[in-house]
């Protein structure tokens, strides 16, 4: 059996480690950052699918693991009618299948590990995953359960094709001048403290690249990057029907949430790229969109590669009381 990629050390409120291992076999480096104790594993059956027991390492629970954990699997995940969906939860009235604080340091640790990163390994990331991906993100709310959400997967030369297409009007000022986004994402008039904001980010990314202020054709380059998807094995593109309204926009937003969440907690790495909107039109024509389709949005998924300096970036987040008022009373 192997263990799936949820393994959690819970060490005050946070997980500090998500590992693929054996059973009984853990890197010496990844046992000293989490310990013995507390170590919740999931094996699966051998095939990749659906988990069949819940153990602790180095303990045993009572009677046969694999058959108490296929009966606590059973009551909270659908049956293998497609081996690619047997991980589905079935309904969220089911028992949760770990523990509450379990889930609270994962779920959070999925949320909080989020960055959006700009260079990504070759490593394929295989299509069960991405469905997985795409069908847990479809959870997300929508007004009345609308479900505006549409999204195109690019691997290959598929994506390969559409990069080297937007890519050669980006590189020549004039034809890139003829291509302008549908609608706005950003303000058109900036204000503190969103522009000071916008600019820390700018600054702190080329000067991890080593690109000075002021060197246009290197910003240019690396702007550029975007539509290469940054390398990574997978790009998204995300449309909408034009007949929806503000709402679906934020109902959008929650799904392309949960599916960088969902991406987090298999080791996975995203970024989302409003920069695709400006080249709406070859999309659409290479893609074959509707006339009434519009672009929300691009996104890279993939293995994030540690070595790029780019992937260093932190963002600044605000605290709690900067953000949040508080009513009682």
């Amino acid at each position: 059996m192997v263990l799936q990629p949820l393994v959690a050390h819970l060490h005050g409120a946070g997980v500090v480690a998500a590992l693929h291992q054996r059973p009984g076999q853990l890197h010496e480096d990844a046992g000293a950052r989490i310990g013995r104790e507390d170590l919740l594993v999931l094996l699966d059956d051998g095939g990749g699918h659906a988990p069949t027991a819940l153990a602790r390492p180095g303990g045993a629970a009572g009677g046969s693991a694999r058959a108490r954990g296929a009966q606590v699997w059973e009551e909270v995940v659908d049956g293998p009618t497609d081996p690619r969906q047997s991980w589905r939860m079935t309904s969220p009235r089911q028992p949760a299948p770990l523990p509450q604080e379990t889930i609270t340091a994962a779920v959070d640790w999925a949320i909080t590990s989020r960055r959006s990163l700009r260079a990504f390994l070759p490593t394929p990331v295989p299509r069960e995953v991405i469905e997985q991906i795409l069908a847990v993100a479809s959870r997300a709310p929508s007004g009345t359960n609308i479900q505006p959400w549409k999204a195109h997967v690019l691997t290959g030369e598929a994506k390969a094709r559409l990069s080297r297409e937007i890519l050669a009007a980006h590189a020549d000022p004039d034809v890139a001048a003829t291509h302008r986004e549908e609608w706005d994402y950003y303000p058109r008039e900036w204000t503190s403290p969103y522009v000071d904001r916008r600019r820390k980010v700018g600054m702190d990314l080329y000067g991890l690249l080593g690109i000075p202020k002021g060197d246009r054709a290197r910003m240019h380059a690396q702007f550029g990057r975007n539509y290469a998807f940054f390398d990574a094995p997978v790009g998204l593109v995300f449309v909408i029907d034009r007949l929806m309204q503000q709402g679906s926009y934020l109902d959008y937003g929650m799904f392309l949430q949960s599916i960088m969440v969902a991406a987090r907690a298999r080791g996975l790495d995203t970024c989302p790229q409003a920069a695709f909107m400006q080249y709406h039109r070859i999309i659409g024509a290479e893609l074959g969109l509707a006339p009434t389709e519009q672009v929300v949005c691009g996104m890279s998924l993939g293995h994030a590669d540690p070595a790029a300096p780019e992937n260093a970036l932190e963002t600044a987040r605000e605290p709690v009381a900067a953000f949040a008022t508080f009513h009682e009373g």
